[in-house]
């Protein structure tokens, strides 16, 4: 009887575990993609599913010294599935870049040329200082988090068409970003084969 007890204690343990995980799990993505606490929330990150998701990243950085906030979005996205103790494999999420948002994917030396136009109006102080030291926008603020991302089995890839119609050469992607033919093709291929689409 006394073994019964224990083994009914563990059991409400294990069910009340999610509750209290986001404060006690590592984050997928160290860094990026902030969570907070949802105590008692209800429609959580789901063990028996087979995660496989897309990501429709179109949105600009707002700011030419901060990481895209669609980028950010899918590192939120594996933050919150790893505080209930879900990590999707490999290759089942799939940031899709193409449009205004392009720009995150360059190399550093490729941002500065190509970033040189974009919107300031948002940039901080440290921006501008480095701006003015080094003669150039500097470092792509993404490539970090891509490589975390990458790190955590995102695949992120470029369209193709989008390097087109922005005068960007394919070598100046970043590596490890792969290369589609288009956003197009890509998002309704994996839509397709049962992947979740998620809008920027």
């Amino acid at each position: 009887m006394h073994l019964l007890r224990r083994c009914a204690c563990l059991v409400l343990l294990a069910v009340a575990l999610p509750a209290t995980s986001l404060a006690t799990l590592p984050p997928a993505v160290q860094h990026y993609g902030p969570i907070a606490p949802a105590i008692g929330a209800k429609e959580r990150p789901d063990p028996a599913l087979h995660y496989r998701v897309v990501f429709n990243i179109t949105r600009a950085d707002t700011s030419p010294d901060k990481a895209n906030p669609s980028l950010e979005g899918v590192a939120r996205f594996l933050n919150l599935l790893a505080a209930d103790g879900v990590r999707p494999q490999p290759g089942d999420v799939v940031a899709v870049v193409h449009g205004p948002a392009t720009l995150a994917v360059l190399t550093d030396e490729a941002y500065s040329r190509h970033a040189g136009g974009m919107t300031i109006h948002n940039a901080s102080l440290a921006w501008f200082e480095q701006l003015l030291s080094s003669g150039g926008p500097g470092r792509n603020p993404n490539l970090p988090l891509i490589a975390r991302l990458r790190a955590a089995g995102v695949t992120v890839s470029v369209c193709s068409q989008a390097l087109h119609a922005q005068s960007i050469k394919a070598t100046e992607v970043a590596p490890g970003v792969r290369l589609d033919v288009s956003a197009l093709t890509t998002l309704a291929n994996l839509q397709l084969r049962g992947y979740a689409l998620i809008p920027d």
